[in-house]
């Protein structure tokens, strides 16, 4: 082994693990390769990837593993390799100077050439291929011609490095906001430019390739719980439906796959990741809270149980992704034939499965086997099948574990297994809300164990690390790992109280504070103020894959703030609304984080405080279900509870019994002493009719 590859095998990253053994003398991002680059004055070639990325693969295979390719990376360039998971600062830059640079969106692989001294991208593109296809050159003599012309095109290079510097630096994301009166206007334009991009036959927005827009959707759902229209739950119910019943879903293991390939959710691309369970986890319990809607409890039970079966590590902690391919091929893990499932299973059961899940149908996956997705109601096959629904179901119940059994005895996708401090905030979310709505201890209790390794391991010398594995942490967290904890703590909160975990909920808000900060603009950046000096300090403000950080950040500071009475946190929301209200106004619906942290900006949300003995509260807590809402945080504090901060302290309790304090902003109702009074004023509190879905 090299000492190139040396140094991506002593890489924590899987992804970069996959290339210790190129003959490309592959560097990690860091100051001996950026040295290195300066002193022999060769171009960068950045490549940025991960682990679970199908073209990425495609690109290793073909050129990185290619010993004649590898030759000319070597002798021309200095080769860098990031995963866009632990350097998600990196790929936000060189993402948006890829765009800049081509006028073309970017993705995965992103290759970029840089200017060694000061790291400014001068060309760039994704996937290139090693022979000539598609209009592209073959990667080699591309590489040719990109040295070439940064060997005698200095005085040009060095004009469009200026020029692409000062378009990044002072671009919508960094542009100071219109100080104005906050308005509703951008969730009603929103709202509609949402409505004219969604699917109203398969549900979604846009076309092939297909994304949950997990974001958008919860957008959608809140903007009725605060409005009462309901062109926002339409959307809502029926894309988490069609989602549900499509190819998206793994319909024998739980969970969502990336993406679909095509408009109907046939297809997906298979790998799945944890940010998307995450956010779809808490964005099914959500309507459910919201509507009393029972039909998605089994999407959250086996997606909850995926999660805690799969991906947990253990000591805690969620693993970040499973790949699409296996055995080298897309899908075929989860791919069936009619003849495979009938060997496992009775007559009965397979004309049930068949009949459900599409085997008595055609092929729909390259004309040769069968994805499983929902093709008939329960109600219709019992009918075509002259059994009773009750038969169906418990027959359907009974057949999926022999087939899940089997698939498991197949060569498994291969697993990412390091840990990201932001993709666990989404799912400690998750599996709390799921559980809360499902009367699932185990979802809960799984999600604080997670918070707790996160506390033990990643959270050092009082700030937070991003991404860790084996027990050890590493690299300076960013934005969005701070602010989706610290949502994770106050939903995790809302299903049991801790109180030395607010309390790291309050340390993480000051670290976003004092560390994050833009105090002349408001809002937040990125990356800290002592984090590693790049090209730009990113400021992002619209939502990509995860919701935009400064929308998280918006929201839980309003939250934390109305919960401790803490102005300071209050008016870090305003200003982070203000400083994105620009950009915001120009298109809505690429902001839908920020839109619903300005919805409760003008609509607060509720909070209720109960007190009480434990027993006591526990009787309330169960007749409180069903009254959960996004817009609303709901919290049970114990009488013995020790070391709460100021506000909660006067919330004093009552030797009587329970005493509820129900608050709309920084406005608070009579102490309630009744639990049927308590719902009679969270059901007259109620703006967005809950109506029973269909």
């Amino acid at each position: 082994m090299t000492t190139a590859q040396n140094r991506l095998a002593s890489e924590t990253s899987p992804y970069l693990a996959q290339h210790a053994d190129n003959p490309v003398e592959w560097y990690p991002w860091g100051e001996e390769a950026l040295a290195k680059a300066k002193a022999e004055n060769k171009p960068i070639l950045l490549s940025i990837g991960y682990s679970a990325c199908h073209w990425c693969h495609v690109m290793a295979h073909e050129s990185f593993e290619d010993e004649a390719t590898a030759e000319v990376m070597n002798r021309l360039f200095i080769n860098i390799k990031v995963d866009r998971e632990e350097r998600p600062d990196l790929d936000k830059i060189y993402q948006t100077a890829h765009y800049l640079l081509t006028r073309r969106n970017g993705g995965w692989p992103l290759t970029m050439f840089l200017t060694p001294d000061t790291q400014v991208p001068f060309f760039g593109g994704t996937y290139f291929p090693r022979e000539p296809s598609h209009g592209m050159p073959a990667f080699t003599n591309l590489m040719e011609r990109v040295a070439l012309f940064h060997q005698t095109q200095t005085t040009e290079l060095a004009e469009q490095s200026s020029a692409l510097l000062d378009v990044m630096r002072t671009g919508p994301e960094g542009q100071p906001g219109a100080r104005s009166a906050l308005n509703a206007a951008p969730l009603e334009k929103a709202l509609e430019q949402l409505f004219q991009q969604y699917d109203e036959t398969h549900g979604g927005f846009g076309k092939a390739p297909k994304f949950p827009m997990a974001s958008a959707l919860e957008f959608c759902l809140q903007h009725w719980q605060s409005s009462g229209q309901t062109k926002g739950r339409e959307m809502a119910e029926h894309a988490l439906r069609t989602m549900a019943g499509s190819g998206l879903y793994d319909h024998l293991g739980g969970g969502f796959f990336r993406y679909a390939v095509d408009d109907a959710w046939t297809i997906p691309h298979f790998e799945k990741m944890l940010y998307d369970n995450g956010q779809l986890l808490s964005l099914y319990a959500a309507f459910a809270e919201s509507t009393g809607y029972r039909g998605f409890d089994r999407i959250l039970l086996e997606s909850g149980n995926w999660i805690v079966r799969e991906m947990e590590a253990p000591n805690g902690g969620y693993y970040s992704t499973l790949d699409a391919d296996s055995e080298g091929e897309e899908g075929k893990y989860y791919l069936w034939t009619p003849d495979e499932a009938k060997a496992l299973l009775s007559e009965e059961q397979y004309a049930v499965v068949s009949g459900l899940l599409g085997l008595d149908q055609g092929p729909n996956f390259e004309n040769t086997a069968w994805h499983l997705q929902s093709t008939r109601t329960i109600a219709d096959l019992a009918t075509e099948l002259k059994l009773s629904e009750k038969r169906v179901i418990v027959t359907f119940s009974g057949a999926l574990p022999k087939l899940l059994a089997a698939r498991e005895k197949r060569v498994r996708p291969g697993l990412d297994d390091k840990l990201l401090t932001g993709w666990n905030g989404l799912m400690i979310r998750g599996l709390a809300m799921a559980g809360r709505q499902l009367n699932e201890p185990r979802f809960t209790d799984s999600a604080g164990k997670a918070l707790a390794m996160i506390r033990e391991t990643f959270w050092q010398s009082g700030r937070l690390l991003a991404t860790g594995k084996g027990g050890e942490a590493r690299l300076s967290a960013y934005l969005d790992d701070y602010v989706l904890l610290i949502e994770a703590i106050l939903e995790l909160l809302q299903n049991r109280w801790r109180s030395d975990e607010l309390q790291f909920a309050i340390e993480l808000a000051e670290v976003v504070l004092s560390h994050f900060s833009d105090e002349a603009r408001g809002g937040f950046y990125f990356t800290a103020d002592d984090h590693e000096r790049l090209i730009v300090r990113p400021k992002p403000f619209s939502d990509d894959a995860l919701p935009a950080g400064n929308g998280i950040a918006a929201r839980v500071l309003q939250r934390l703030g109305h919960l401790l009475g803490e102005t300071r946190y209050l008016r870090a929301a305003e200003g982070t609304i203000e400083s994105a209200w620009n950009a915001v106004q120009e298109v809505p619906m690429a902001h839908c984080a920020l839109l619903g942290a300005l919805d409760e900006q003008i609509n607060p949300p509720l909070t209720l405080i109960l007190r009480g003995p434990t027993t006591e509260l526990t009787t309330w807590q169960q007749g409180l279900r069903g009254c959960y809402r996004l817009n609303r945080q709901i919290f049970l504090i114990p009488d013995d509870a020790h070391n709460l901060p100021e506000l909660l302290q006067t919330r004093a309790t009552n030797p009587d019994g329970v005493v509820a304090y129900l608050c709309r902003g920084q406005t608070c109702e009579t102490p309630i002493h009744d639990l049927p009074e308590l719902l009679a004023a969270l059901a007259g509190a109620e703006q967005g009719p809950a109506e029973q879905p269909q």
